[in-house]
């Protein structure tokens, strides 16, 4: 309790508060006086002046014989009143701000994305041309809120080639990976229903799903996938909506599930009312494909999705739903509400570059070159005490273990005051012991000021 405060003051903030991250909304019926009061442990006429100062701040309103209600307007949405405020150096939100506009002399281990010159511009320029030569109704026009068929039939076959029954015709172009997951969001959850995470997991995650007032519930992620035991205990506790995953690489742990988690992780699914949304962004990195709960469920309740932000260009914005037939009508309509259409010319460009005979090359050359930057990263960052959760098979992500005592957060920050950006274990979990680690990208980790200045901020901590 805030000792600087009267309790009338308390009792306003706290109705306020609960105001701005939506946990009351206009016409929402306050407790009693009575029934504050007690709970509260103030006396009655502490919570009477309270709720007269808020009539008179228009903030409630009395009603005669039914007791004290919340008026409108709704304050613009603010994701940080939503949760706790966290310090900035693991603030998911910030860091990604960060690194979007770090400037050229800023390093960024902790990003989520390839380095510039090793995505493939020659093959991005091609499409640039071709989309430029296509039509004036693909230049100028809206295009069909499904998105260009030729693109949404090789992501159909593309899907096939994991064991994922689909045409094109359940395939919605989206404008992002991240537009594909809120409207999937969006079509699904209402305010309040429960939603499974793994624990740790990528960080947008949790800033979406504070968007949509959901409560969420984290699942603690093994190295073969989500903890069983735990999963079961959430089911049987929460009767969750939906439980959203990597299961190709995993952000940020860089496991891989295993096919005798999939299996006991359906069977669990079907002796519940839940839905899977599977993020499949990661899996052109995969050396040995993992199993894709989509197939082994053939899309009954999982729905998938992806993009080629990673492996292609984060600016030609193009992610992707697969979903059963019975649901596209619904997720077009919502499409058409949110959208109305879809970005022809990046289809167009991303359509050529996947076509164009130089994609599996690129994808090849990419593999090689991270299994050598996983293995530099990992050497490099041993003799500083930080060692990996597990050693990835494929993909951009290490998950690494600080030294004991040290944590995170003041390490990121020491960093981001030296021209390092950092994603720290905090931003990716709630865990009392996500403070423990951090997340490398490996492809970004290839600079000696990097180690330099980690070696410093551990020094000064250890101090």
């Amino acid at each position: 309790m805030n000792q600087s405060k009267t309790k009338i003051e308390i009792v306003i903030s706290e109705i306020e508060q609960q105001i701005k991250n939506r946990s009351l909304m206009p016409g929402a019926r306050l407790p009693s006086v009575r029934k504050l009061a007690n709970d509260l442990g103030f006396s009655v006429s502490t919570v009477v002046e309270a709720y007269e100062r808020l009539i008179a701040l228009g903030k409630i309103e009395s009603r005669t014989g039914s007791g004290f209600y919340i008026v409108g307007p709704l304050a613009p949405l603010s994701l940080s009143e939503l949760s706790p405020q966290l310090e900035r150096s693991v603030d998911p939100l910030w860091i990604s701000r960060q690194s979007l506009e770090a400037k050229a002399d800023v390093f960024k281990p902790g990003c989520g994305w390839l380095p510039d010159d090793w995505m493939p511009l020659d093959s991005i320029r091609k499409g640039l041309r071709a989309a430029a030569r296509s039509s004036d109704a693909c230049l100028m026009g809206y295009s069909t809120p499904l998105g260009l068929p030729p693109l949404r039939d090789l992501l159909a076959r593309r899907a096939q080639s994991k064991g994922i029954d689909a045409n094109l015709h359940q395939v919605l172009l989206t404008d992002s990976g991240t537009q594909a997951i809120d409207l999937v969001f969006r079509f699904l959850l209402k305010p309040d229903d429960v939603v499974l995470i793994d624990d740790p997991c990528y960080f947008n995650f949790h800033a979406l799903l504070k968007v949509h007032q959901v409560k969420v519930i984290g699942i603690p992620y093994t190295p073969t996938g989500p903890n069983l035991e735990v999963f079961k205990e959430a089911i049987e506790t929460y009767n969750p909506r939906l439980y959203i995953t990597n299961s190709g690489i995993h952000n940020p742990t860089g496991a891989t599930l295993s096919l005798s988690t999939a299996h006991q992780l359906l069977k669990l699914i079907e002796q519940s009312n839940l839905i899977v949304v599977e993020d499949d962004i990661f899996s052109d990195f995969e050396y040995t494909p993992a199993p894709r709960l989509a197939a082994l469920d053939n899309l009954s309740r999982v729905i998938f999705i992806g993009s080629f932000s990673k492996t292609l260009s984060a600016s030609i914005r193009c992610g992707y739903i697969i979903a059963k037939p019975e649901w596209m009508d619904q997720l077009t309509d919502l499409k058409i509400a949110t959208s109305f259409s879809h970005n022809g010319v990046s289809a167009e460009v991303l359509l050529t570059a996947l076509t164009d005979g130089s994609y599996r090359k690129h994808i090849e050359l990419l593999k090689v070159r991270l299994a050598k930057a996983m293995h530099d990263t990992i050497t490099k960052l041993e003799p500083l005490g930080i060692k990996p959760w597990i050693k990835p098979q494929a993909g951009i992500f290490v998950w690494c273990h600080l030294p004991e005592g040290i944590e995170a957060s003041k390490i990121a920050k020491y960093c981001i005051n030296h021209n390092v950006i950092l994603a720290p274990g905090n931003a990716f979990s709630q865990a009392s012991n996500a403070g423990q680690f951090i997340r490398f990208n490996v492809a970004q980790s290839n600079h000696e000021h990097i180690y330099k200045t980690l070696a410093d901020a551990i020094q000064q901590e250890s101090s």
